[in-house]
């Protein structure tokens, strides 16, 4: 082994046992489907893969061939292959790894027509893809859960069915594409859809290692590799040899292993009681038990076969089976206490409900534009209980509720248009002038730097002969091509968006666990939109003035303890919450004029502090109608009165006015809210 290679050796990891054992299961039986290696950062992942591949046998191929064509295989010869007289012309090498970019296009995944051949020759020829390279290979995909899902898509269908079937630019190939699959991704950045997850074959939860004796070996063994790799990996030679020879021996004798039939049932059982969806488990621990025992160099699968593999196949695939119904709760009797604090709550809302006197001293209402939250907050005085009975129900109102119980968000994406975005997420489709995502239509306009061969050669089609006719000497290419005739790619993928909730925190809000269940919204939404690279923001408003809680971030950490701090009680500033929106959003904007932020205004619209001389209600429902000129934010208006014989109807009339989607909640579930969300953005 070369210095400038430094791979390091197989047999020199320290622990990770299982992640070792389902590499060398796939290195003996490819139809396993894969592995998927999760786990945090700096656990030896993908130095354990590079290693894996280093120590297989090398492979007979076709000298030449583009696609690794094994001479003992004519039935899956490529064409060129197939045209070549005996004898063909044997070279060996090594295994190819073959690491697959993430910002790789369909293009460069399957493969497509070439361009330079087709304009010098007019015929149209395949041109290789990652897939042809990696046949009899090892495909390595770092971070698979940042891949575009239509990629990832591709690749295992591939990997599933050992072809590459290519249909698109006006030419039909395939080739075989049997590879052993290796994805590896931190599950801090996002999860894989259940449907991706479910294609490879085992699974693989990879952690520190906690032993004091083990952390210092390795640190040991690192040291050692990285001050003489050469001398390093000749300790390791004779082990590493030895595992060459075994998954060469295994891969011998798997056509010959045996799994006996009570086994099967066995599988099967165990497969229903770890509540799997479908039958891919079952063939998957059937094959990696046979795997198993070709290892152990036994030619018949045994129960010890199937309990040490089972764990990698069932870790991604367990489904949790749904709890029994909750038992009806026990009658509660009720208190003095309680009356007294409900009959305290009905009040605070009949007061809220009533507009203060206007204050003649202060400014009036300007435009939004002019608005600012710091120059123009409330006076002291307006801010203040009216009575001592108000002071007394702020101060009764005034707590901390902790965060609800947390979720799965729901899909939602915003509304496509035809605006070109920059960026990364995972969120909604948007076109992009990039070299990036999928390439879905051609057009006229580009920068030359991605060019539709198939929408130009149509384009150029019907004027050759009169091209030809036309010139005054030999041209060197088969296809007369001008200006006009070029076409670009059109291409979309996935970004991700920006998420504003404006969030009533007044006393109103501690009704019936309201803010505890919004707060377990707002925790789920943020982690939903870490994953999908989104950003949210956080405006809150209490007392006489809003205040931005969370910036445009995508950090769970900040967020939570953002939210748990966030108190509860005092009056319902909502003019000054609706101008620090409008200030917030028109920051992103200015930042990224093609942002597209969503607020989310949650509130009974019980206005009572007002930033000018007009009635509360009446500026916050001004002062709405001019935020919403702005097409470019979404708003939506979520109301969190509560029914009964008496309503105000004052967050519907802030939706009217808004032109905004409108949706009351009686208990502000965390389920219903981003029910909500979606809705609107579908």
């Amino acid at each position: 082994m070369g210095a400038f290679e430094r791979v390091y050796p197989f047999a020199a990891l320290v622990a990770q046992d299982r992640l070792k054992k389902a590499l060398l299961l796939n290195a003996v039986n490819p139809a396993i489907g894969g592995v998927l290696i999760r786990g945090e950062k700096g656990t030896a992942k993908s130095t354990a893969v590079r290693a894996l591949a280093a120590i297989l046998p090398e492979i007979r191929v076709i000298q030449g061939c583009a696609f690794s064509c094994d001479p003992d295989r004519p039935e899956e010869w490529c064409e060129k292959c197939r045209r070549l007289k005996p004898p063909l012309p044997v070279a060996r090498r090594p295994l190819a790894v073959v690491t697959l970019p993430l910002n790789a296009t369909e293009d460069r995944v399957v493969g497509g027509i070439d361009f330079e051949d087709a304009v010098k020759t007019g015929f149209r020829r395949f041109h290789p893809g990652v897939l042809a390279k990696a046949h009899r290979g090892l495909l390595y995909i770092d971070e698979i859960n940042l891949l575009d899902d239509y990629i990832a898509d591709l690749i295992l269908d591939a990997a599933a069915s050992g072809w590459n079937r290519v249909e698109r630019e006006g030419i039909s190939f395939a080739h075989p594409a049997r590879f052993i699959l290796v994805g590896t991704m931190n599950p801090e950045e996002g999860e894989l859809r259940p449907q991706l997850l479910d294609r490879f074959g085992l699974c693989v939860e990879v952690s520190s290692e906690q032993a004091l004796e083990s952390r210092v070996e390795l640190m040991v063994r690192r040291e050692r590799f990285d001050i003489d790799p050469e001398g390093f990996s000749a300790t390791y030679e004779k082990e590493n040899r030895a595992l060459a020879w075994s998954v060469l021996a295994a891969r011998e004798l798997l056509s010959k292993v045996r799994l006996p039939n009570h086994l099967r049932a066995f599988i099967s059982q165990m497969a229903a009681e770890h509540n799997v969806a479908g039958h891919r488990a079952d063939l998957v621990l059937e094959q990696a038990a046979k795997a198993s025992a070709a290892l152990s160099r036994r030619l018949t699968v045994t129960v010890e076969d199937i309990r040490e593999v089972a764990p990698l196949v069932f870790l991604h695939r367990r489904r949790e089976a749904a709890p029994p119904p909750p038992p009806p709760p026990p009658p509660v009797e009720p208190e003095q206490n309680h009356e007294a604090s409900d009959a305290k709550g009905q009040e605070e809302e009949q007061r809220q409900g009533q507009e203060p006197p206007p204050k003649p001293e202060a400014a009036p209402v300007q435009n939004p534009e002019g608005l600012s939250s710091e120059a123009q907050k409330p006076e002291s005085h307006e801010a203040e209980p009216s009575s001592p009975l108000d002071e007394q129900a702020s101060s009764v109102l005034e707590r901390v509720f902790e965060i609800g119980e947390t979720f799965k968000v729901r899909t939602f994406s915003a509304p496509k248009d035809r605006i070109l975005r920059r960026g990364s997420g995972r969120r909604s489709r948007t076109r992009t002038g990039q070299k990036q995502g999928r390439y879905v239509k051609s057009c006229l306009h580009g920068d030359g730097a991605d060019v539709a061969l198939d929408a130009t050669l149509r384009a150029a089609a019907p004027h050759q002969l009169r091209r030809r006719a036309d010139a005054t000497e030999a041209f060197p290419l088969a296809v007369f091509l001008t200006p006009q005739d070029v076409r670009h790619k059109l291409r979309e993928k996935r970004v991700g968006n920006v998420l504003v909730f404006v969030v009533d925190a007044s006393g109103s809000m501690g009704a019936q666990g309201r803010m505890a269940a919004t707060k377990g919204a707002l925790m789920s939404l943020l982690m939903d939109a870490y994953q999908k690279r989104d950003r949210v923001a956080l405006i809150t408003f209490r007392k006489n003035e809003a205040e931005v809680k969370l910036p445009p971030t995508a950090s769970v950490d900040l967020g939570a303890k953002l939210l748990k701090e966030l108190p509860v009680g005092g009056r319902t500033p909502l003019s000054a919450a609706l101008v620090k929106a409008h200030e917030l959003t028109r920051s992103v904007l200015v930042r990224d004029p093609t942002a597209r932020p969503l607020v989310i205004l949650v509130t009974d619209g019980k206005a009572n502090v007002a930033l000018g001389s007009r009635k509360p209600v009446e500026e916050a429902l001004l002062i709405a109608e001019r935020l919403a000129a702005d097409e470019r934010v979404h708003p939506i208006v979520v109301d969190t009165e509560k029914t009964g014989i008496v309503t105000f109807g004052l967050a519907k009339k802030l939706a009217a006015v808004m032109n905004a989607p409108y949706f009351p909640i009686e208990d502000l579930k965390a389920d219903t809210l981003v029910h909500i969300v979606k809705e609107v953005m579908q």
